[in-house]
């Protein structure tokens, strides 16, 4: 709690992560436990989420959505209690701070809700370390990447950024060194996919096909090769997901959508994650912008980004 001269004065710490596009992901058969392993390379792209923690007087935890969000918000259905990310994650916190006080987060969307491109792990990311800022917890990166692997697999890749393997359930993360810029078109819908749903078609699929697949162990050298170049020609040859046939399974307007992509100057394209964010890679900048106005004509939502960028970062910390 801060005081002057005895009476609270709030303050507000602001933070961002970036969402994530899979640039490969082999996803293995269903485990014991109910879940899959998988071996993929983590992107981080220029969209973010932002989180403002502001400590409070009244004890608990309240969320709410910034009227500044890019998403049209009456579309989609957030939770604004327990069942927030954002909120385990200042929960999470709270246990851990000696200092902790009330706080409310506010969250600005702009990575599309349960568009595979992990959103809700962004918010989780960001609000760890505002958190973490506001109530002068002093833990390290390592200790809040620890508690943002009890929130999801996704969660702690938003926080490190940049390019990374992900093996177990995506827990597993291993920094690759490859910093060159990849350019790419996001174009998002304006529906959503679970992703247990997406697992649970692509377990069908395989089982009806009669298909057995291995526990994958790593990801193929060719797509970090090609990252590390930033060799966009490479990386077109090398694009990889298991997923991609179940969420065209269950939504088929994504192959249309991959085609229009190709057809106006994608090198490649690839359903992101459990989807339906579609990922068009593009040779430059400016043939990114000139796809995405062009997918715009088709009256798609195309976003221009790039990656890698960084993890999760403090924008602002003020006293109000």
């Amino acid at each position: 709690m801060n005081a002057l001269a005895g009476r609270f004065v709030p303050r507000t710490v602001r933070a961002k992560a970036p969402g994530k596009v899979n640039v490969s992901l082999d996803v293995g058969p269903l485990r014991p436990d109910g879940y899959h392993s998988v071996a993929s390379v983590y992107l981080a792209v220029s969209l973010y989420e932002e989180v403002a923690a502001t400590s409070t007087e009244t004890p608990g935890i309240t969320v709410s959505l910034s009227p500044d969000s890019t998403l049209d918000l009456d579309d989609v259905d957030i939770p604004l209690d327990q069942n927030n990310l954002a909120y385990k994650a200042a929960a999470i916190m709270a246990d851990v701070s000696e200092h902790a006080t009330g706080v409310h987060l506010e969250i600005t969307k702009r990575v599309p809700v349960a568009g595979g491109m992990g959103g809700g792990s962004a918010d989780a990311a960001a609000t760890l370390l505002a958190c973490d800022a506001l109530w002068n917890s002093g833990l390290s990166r390592e200790e809040l990447a620890h508690l943002a692997a009890e929130l999801g697999a996704d969660v702690p890749f938003s926080l490190l950024g940049g390019t990374a393997v992900g093996l177990g359930v995506g827990d597993e993360l291993s920094p690759a060194l490859a910093k060159a810029q990849t350019d790419w078109v996001l174009v998002t819908a304006d529906y959503g996919l679970p992703t247990p749903d997406v697992y649970r078609t692509l377990d069908r699929l395989r089982t009806a096909e009669g298909i057995d697949v291995a526990e994958p162990t790593a990801v193929d050298p060719q797509i970090l090769t090609a990252l590390r170049s930033g060799d966009a020609e490479a990386l077109s040859r090398v694009l990889v997901n298991d997923l991609q046939r179940a969420s065209i399974e269950l939504a088929p307007s994504l192959r249309d959508t991959l085609g229009i992509g190709e057809a106006h100057g994608a090198i490649a394209g690839i359903v992101s994650g459990s989807g339906p964010t579609v990922a068009l890679l593009a040779d430059d900048p400016v043939a990114a912008e000139g796809l995405a106005e062009n997918l715009r004509r088709y009256g798609l939502t195309a976003l221009a980004v790039h990656g890698p960028v960084p993890g999760a970062r403090i924008m602002s910390d003020i006293l109000l």
